[in-house]
Formats: structure tokens, C-alpha cells, sequence
């Protein structure tokens, strides 16, 4: 057998376990910066192995370091372990146990893949060039999320590049997908207004300064950003998400709240996108005499891969998956703090389909009925693995 059969193979034993993981993980999500059990899990896993073992990075954060038998660069490859505070609606037998939360997302799906990916890569050890990190990172759903503390804790700092990957229920399974000349995921903001008017009685509103009034102001002319003050060439989102005001019907409230995010792909359409929000609420309190305090927080940069780690996925991927279902897609405006790292080090992000219509496995990310088609796992877990040793392999024999 070549390396790949081999890899292949080993992979193959491991995957009623890999499956049984991410069963194990998806009955008991924890959200962001409480994924104790699940970290508690991956660490006794990896200790089993023999690994360098590393705990409580940023408090639930856990990597690993395995060093292969032939010398070689050092490259990383990363798993996000948080769920959502969502309640789930699925029927099936591995349904989350946890009320309000559930793996909407398939970070259970990464962190078994990644633990399966390092079960194969120490059995096969002896042959492999150079160090391989495994991140397995917390709070990647909640800004500014647990990739800060991976670099931080500088376990990149001796990092040749690092790749990861996101599940995809959109895409249909085993179909791989990334993006090379521009960001294959957005910058992910989020916005806040607090408008004070005048509350009185429903019938005399010339006496009121009407917080709902302004407010609706605000979300139907913010609508024009995207379309009146970007280049029709840019994209950009703009969603608000909560509006909250009054607990009568028969009151004028004196209070109003917005909240929404912006998405974008490049820093001149950010910008000019916080700059036109804030304008477009400052002109509807002038007009209505309302007060406002409006606040804007940048969370996740895009996520820019690098040309030459990118098309090794490319290939790792046709080896794998064959050419046929290996290509070009296109960007996502999810946010993904995955982008920290590849603004310090070379890597590559890229998606794998986990869709299956005949299976019902339809619904999109962050819906209380989202899943993944399992069979996925057992191809990803190869994937992980081939690209380590290739990147590896290639960076002995023609340094990048």
C-alpha cells in the first residue's frame, strides 16, 4: 500500500469512533468558554496517545503536539469545540440532552475529526516529517473568540502554517470547496443603538418624541447603505436583529434599543459602512428630536487564505475526494475567527459539504433541526491527515 492506502485505512478503523465522538459531543454541547466535559474528553484522548498535552488555554482551550520520526516543519491543524444557546428540535438518537443548547453548527463534527485525525497521525508517527499541533479551540461562536488565546499563549509562534475546515449542510457531502482571490469568509460586526424620547399617552403623540418612530426610521433608510453607498461591486449585509421598545399598547414609550451585525469582505467597505450607520441615526434623532448612543464593534477580520497553502488543499482534496468534487466555491458571510490566524501565519480555511436531501439532512447552519451526514467524518478525518503530511513532506523536499 502507498501512503494514502495506508492512511485511508487506518482511518477506516478509526471511524465507528470517530462517529461515536461527535455523537458523544452533539447529546452534550456546551456553549462558548464552558466546554469543560468536551475539553476534559479531548485531553484524556490525546494524554492516552502519549501526546504533549496542553489544558485551560483561555480557560477551555486544549492542544497537543505530536513529533513525527523524520524531521520536517511544524504544522498546525484546528478544531472549534463550542455549541450554541440554541434549543434544539431534532428526533434523532444522538439529540442534545442540554436544554437550550445544541451543536448547530458541527463543531462537534470538527473536534471528532481532528481527534480522529490525531489517533491515525501518532499510529503512523514513525514515517511522519516534523510536528504536527493540534488546536482544539474553544468560543469560536463568541466574539473575540478562543483563537486570541491560542496566539497569545504563542503556540504559533514556531507555526510553518495552519489549516482547518467548516462542515457545511449547504453543500452536499464530500464535496469540497475553498476560496483563493478574495475572502472566503466575511468580517463579522455588530452594531447598537439606544434612542431616548419622550413617552406619554397614545392619544396625544404631538406631546412625544416616538422612540418607535425614529427607530423605524432607522432600519428602513439604513437599508439604502448597501445598495445607495457601496460600490455595486463590494458586498456588504446589513441585519438588524433586535428592536425592543414599549410594554403597552396604548403608550408612547420614552426608550427604544436596536441591535444588528454588519458583514463584509474588505476594510474600505467596513468602514464606510460603520461611517453611513452612524450618519443615518444621528439624521433621524436630529429629524425627530430624539437622543441616541450608537456603538459599533469590529469582531472577526475576513478569513484570506494564502495562495500557496490553499491549492495544496486543492490537490490533498482531489487525491481524497477526486477532481469532481473538488473546487472553486464561493464566499460566506459567516464570520469565523479562524482569520487570526492566518493574518500571523501562512494556512489555509476551506468547506466541506455535509448535506444530504435523501437524508433529510437539509436544514442550514444555527437551525434548531441542523446535522450533518456522518459519513462525511471518515473522508474529513483523511483529509486532515493528508494534508498535514503533504504539507509537511513538500515543505523537506521545496521549503516554501
Amino acid at each position: 500500500m502507498n501512503r494514502q492506502e495506508k492512511i485511508r485505512a487506518c482511518v477506516a478503523e478509526y471511524e465507528k469512533q470517530i462517529i461515536a465522538w461527535r455523537r458523544d459531543f452533539h447529546r452534550h454541547p456546551e456553549p462558548s468558554f464552558c466546554e469543560e466535559r468536551t475539553a476534559n474528553l479531548v485531553a484524556r484522548s490525546l494524554k492516552a496517545l502519549g501526546l504533549e498535552v496542553y489544558e485551560g488555554i483561555g480557560k477551555t482551550g486544549v492542544a497537543a503536539v505530536l513529533e513525527g520520526g523524520l524531521p520536517g516543519p511544524i504544522v498546525a491543524l484546528r478544531a472549534d469545540m463550542d455549541a450554541l444557546k440554541l434549543a434544539g428540535e431534532s428526533e434523532s438518537e444522538y439529540a442534545s440532552t442540554v436544554p437550550g443548547v445544541m451543536h448547530a453548527c458541527g463543531h462537534d463534527g470538527h473536534t471528532a475529526m481532528l481527534l480522529g485525525a490525531a489517533h491515525v497521525l501518532t499510529k503512523l508517527r514513525e514515517k511522519f516529517p516534523g510536528k504536527v499541533k493540534f488546536i482544539f479551540q474553544h468560543a469560536e461562536e463568541t466574539a473575540p473568540g478562543g483563537a486570541l488565546a491560542f496566539m497569545e499563549e504563542g503556540f504559533l509562534d514556531d507555526v510553518d502554517a495552519i489549516f482547518g475546515l467548516h462542515l457545511r449542510s449547504t453543500l452536499e457531502a464530500g464535496k469540497l470547496e475553498i476560496v483563493l482571490d478574495k475572502p472566503i469568509m466575511a468580517a463579522a460586526d455588530r452594531f447598537t443603538v439606544h434612542l431616548q424620547g419622550k413617552g406619554g399617552h397614545g392619544s396625544q403623540p404631538q406631546e412625544c418624541i416616538d422612540p418607535i418612530l425614529v427607530a423605524s426610521n432607522i432600519v428602513m433608510n439604513c437599508q439604502s447603505i448597501v445598495s445607495r453607498s457601496l460600490d455595486p461591486l463590494d458586498a456588504g449585509v446589513i441585519s438588524f436583529g433586535i428592536i425592543q421598545s414599549g410594554s403597552a399598547f396604548n403608550v408612547i414609550p420614552d426608550k427604544a434599543y436596536l441591535e444588528g451585525t454588519v458583514r463584509s469582505f474588505v476594510p474600505e467597505v467596513r468602514q464606510k459602512i460603520k461611517e453611513e450607520l452612524n450618519r443615518k441615526v444621528a439624521a433621524a434623532c436630529s429629524m425627530y428630536g430624539a437622543d441616541y448612543r450608537f456603538s459599533y464593534e469590529e469582531g472577526y477580520p475576513p478569513v484570506n487564505n494564502h495562495e500557496k497553502e490553499g491549492q495544496l488543499v486543492l490537490e490533498v482534496g482531489e487525491k481524497v475526494l477526486g477532481p469532481s468534487n473538488v473546487g472553486i466555491g464561493r464566499p460566506w458571510l459567516a464570520g469565523e475567527d479562524f482569520a487570526y490566524y492566518l493574518e500571523k501565519v501562512p494556512g489555509a480555511f476551506f468547506f466541506l459539504g455535509a448535506g444530504n436531501a435523501a437524508k433529510g439532512i437539509i436544514y442550514p447552519h444555527h437551525h434548531p433541526r441542523f446535522d450533518i451526514d456522518e459519513d462525511v467524518l471518515k473522508p474529513g478525518t483523511e483529509l486532515l491527515v493528508n494534508i498535514a503530511w503533504e504539507y509537511n513532506e513538500k515543505g523537506v523536499l521545496f521549503p516554501f
